[in-house]
C-alpha cells in the first residue's frame, strides 16, 4: 500500500513552508489517512480515470488518488502549495509523478485543462468558494461524468435540497442543472487541520442532459436568482423586474403549467426551464 501522510508529516511540510492555513483560501487539510482513503473509495475512483481536484493543499487527498493509478489534474491556487506538491509525490509514492499535473492558478478563472480531460472531479472545496467553484467546474469541463466533493456540512444540505426542502435554494437548483446530487457521508472536524468549527458533508454527483428547453442556461439561471433574491415573494412578484412587471411574469408562469402564486422554493429545474422558455418568447 502507497504511503499517505500523517498529521506529523503534514505539520512538517506545514512548518518548512512557513504556512499558515488561511480563512480566506478556505485552507482546511486532511491529517487522516483512513479519511482520504473511505473518500477516495466512494468516489469510486479507479486507475482508468483522470481526476481532477480542486485545492489539493498539502497533498493528503492527491495521495489516495494517486494510490489507486489514477492520473490527477490538480488546481491550487496557493503558489507555495503547487510548487512542492510533485516533491511530495516523489518522495511519497516514487514513480508516480508522471500521473500528476498542476496548475497553479484560481479555479474559477481556469477555462482549460491540459489533456487528457477528466473524467471525475474530487475535492476537498475550500468552504468559502466550494458552490461557485463547482459550478463553474460543471459548466466548463463536461468532461467528468461523475464526482465527490467534501464541503462544510451546511452546504452539503443545500446542494441536495429537494424542491420544497426548508434550505431548497440557488445551489440547489442550479446543480440540479447538470446533475443527480446525494449526501453520501458526513466527515467529522476533528479529522482536519486546522480543526473547522463544523462537520463535513460528502456529496455524490452524477452528471445528467439538462432540462429539454430552448431556454439557454443563462436565461434559466437568471429566473432562477430572481426567484429567490426576493425567497418570501411570490413568483409572479419575484419575477416581475425580469419580465416587464408582474402580469407579464403571471402570464409566463401560467404558460409554463405552474401557478403565479407559487414560491421559487416549491419550483424544480424542470419548471425553471419552462419559466425562461415562456420569457424568451416574449423578449
Amino acid at each position: 500500500m502507497a504511503e499517505l501522510l500523517d498529521p506529523t508529516t503534514l505539520r512538517h511540510y506545514a512548518q518548512q513552508l512557513g504556512l499558515r492555513p488561511t480563512k480566506t483560501l478556505g485552507q482546511n487539510f486532511v491529517v487522516d489517512a483512513n479519511t482520504v482513503r473511505r473518500i477516495v473509495s466512494l468516489a469510486e475512483v479507479g486507475p482508468e480515470d483522470v481526476v481532477l481536484e480542486i485545492g489539493p493543499g498539502l497533498g493528503s487527498l492527491t495521495l489516495g488518488l494517486l494510490e489507486t493509478g489514477a492520473s490527477v489534474t490538480a488546481i491550487e491556487i496557493d503558489r507555495r502549495l503547487a510548487d512542492i506538491l510533485p516533491g511530495t509525490v516523489a518522495t511519497h509514492q516514487p514513480g508516480r509523478e508522471a500521473m500528476l499535473r498542476v496548475l497553479s492558478a484560481d479555479a474559477m478563472a481556469i477555462g482549460e485543462l491540459p489533456a487528457p480531460a477528466p473524467t471525475r472531479l474530487v475535492a476537498n472545496l475550500p468552504y468559502n468558494v466550494s458552490v461557485p467553484v463547482l459550478l463553474h467546474m460543471l459548466a466548463r469541463f463536461p468532461s467528468w461524468q461523475a464526482g465527490l466533493v467534501m464541503v462544510q456540512l451546511e452546504v452539503a444540505d443545500r446542494l441536495v435540497a429537494p424542491p420544497g426542502s426548508k434550505v431548497y435554494g440557488v445551489p440547489s437548483a442550479k446543480l440540479a442543472w447538470y446533475a443527480d446530487a446525494e449526501r453520501i457521508s458526513t466527515v467529522p472536524a476533528s479529522v482536519f487541520w486546522p480543526v473547522p468549527k463544523v462537520a463535513s458533508g460528502l456529496v455524490r454527483l452524477t452528471r445528467h442532459q439538462p432540462p429539454s428547453t430552448s431556454a439557454s442556461r443563462e436565461e434559466v439561471f437568471r429566473v432562477i436568482d430572481a426567484a429567490f433574491g426576493q425567497r418570501r415573494k411570490m413568483l409572479r412578484s419575484a419575477l416581475a423586474g425580469i419580465a416587464g412587471g408582474s402580469a407579464a411574469a403571471s402570464k409566463a408562469i401560467a404558460e409554463a403549467g405552474l401557478e403565479p402564486t407559487a414560491r421559487g422554493e416549491t419550483v424544480d429545474i424542470a419548471g425553471f426551464a419552462a419559466i425562461a422558455e415562456r420569457l424568451a418568447a416574449v423578449n
